[in-house]
């Protein structure tokens, strides 16, 4: 059987998927790198499935799961940092993007140096748009016009969310892409996933694929409320609808392809703000405390992935 691991996208609520890899590397005592076949992520999931990845020089992983949870704890509010000359002239992210892309470039290359795709201990898979072609693009470290591009610039063009962050020229093949986050057309990459793990090792092959999520929103908006809405009003709704709706018809679609062999973790954020950088330390602790209640109600299905993915 081959193990497939999906990661949504979702910003500094990616530490809650990383302390569910952290509680599952704990329990099977096993890297999570060893226990998939096939990583693959968006954004914020991009971002853990690379450090997942990472060979050390050694052929073992730089870093755990919990090593990567501490990105969103202690350098999160680096990442979104914002002065008030940006606050200003950005005008709340119409007119410019929210941030500066320097916290996140600075994190990103600590992390990931200048290790490319090609060399991580796993294949992975990593989502990002390509805003002149109009087309998106799916990084595979397997594939050879991919396995010379950088993970911190994989990492980069798959987070480079709408509003938040720049969009990024990345080398591809000689060509420099204008590339922006993946979520804007798959903020979980599951059902490519295993398409492309369909694609590797072929259509007789059993698979188990494990989806995890960054917490979903549960406010409702109204129809009086949004009737009236412009450009600036749907801003950061649409965008949270956008993502919400895809994960959610990725994880139908799954489950009609899989049925017990597919494993979705997520939760409803009930302490925790949904908003993408929100990196404050109560907001960090409100996170953790999602994390925990999510692998307290869902112990019986990591129990089942830890089975499958131990299993010979």
């Amino acid at each position: 059987m081959k193990r497939i691991l999906s990661i949504d996208g979702g910003g500094i609520r990616g530490l809650i998927p990383a302390l569910i890899l952290a509680e599952i590397e704990q329990k099977t005592g096993k890297a999570i790198s060893a226990s998939f076949d096939l990583i693959a992520g968006t954004s914020t999931g991009a971002i853990i499935a690379l450090g997942i990845s990472k060979d050390d020089g050694n052929s073992k992983p730089q870093y755990s799961a919990r090593d990567l949870a501490e990105i969103y704890q202690s350098r999160g509010q680096e990442i979104f940092s914002r002065s008030l000359l940006k606050r200003v002239s950005s005008v709340g992210g119409l007119t410019d993007e929210l941030y500066s892309h320097k916290g996140l470039d600075q994190v990103l290359d600590e992390y990931f140096g200048d290790a490319p795709i090609g060399l991580g201990l796993t294949k992975t898979l990593v989502t990002s748009y390509d805003i002149r072609e109009r087309k998106p693009i799916f990084f595979k470290s397997w594939r050879e016009e991919y396995r010379s591009v950088l993970m911190k610039h994989a990492a980069r063009a798959s987070s480079a969310a709408p509003t938040y962050f720049e969009p990024v020229l990345i080398p591809i093949g000689g060509v420099d892409r204008a590339l922006i986050d993946g979520g804007v057309f798959m903020n979980s990459p599951s059902v490519s996933a295993y398409a492309e793990a369909k694609k590797i090792f072929g259509d007789n092959e059993e698979f188990f694929l494990l989806s995890l999520g960054t917490g979903q929103v549960t406010d409702s908006i109204s129809f009086s409320e949004a009737k009236d809405w412009g450009k600036a009003s749907w801003l950061s709704p649409l965008l949270s609808c956008m993502f919400d709706g895809v994960s959610d018809a990725a994880d139908y679609q799954m489950n009609m392809f899989l049925g017990d062999r597919y494993v979705r973790l997520q939760t409803d954020l009930e302490r925790a703000s949904p908003d993408l950088d929100n990196a404050t330390k109560v907001n960090i602790n409100n996170l953790k405390a999602e994390a925990k209640r999510m692998i307290r109600t869902h112990q019986t299905e990591i129990d089942l992935a830890c089975r499958l993915i131990t299993a010979s």
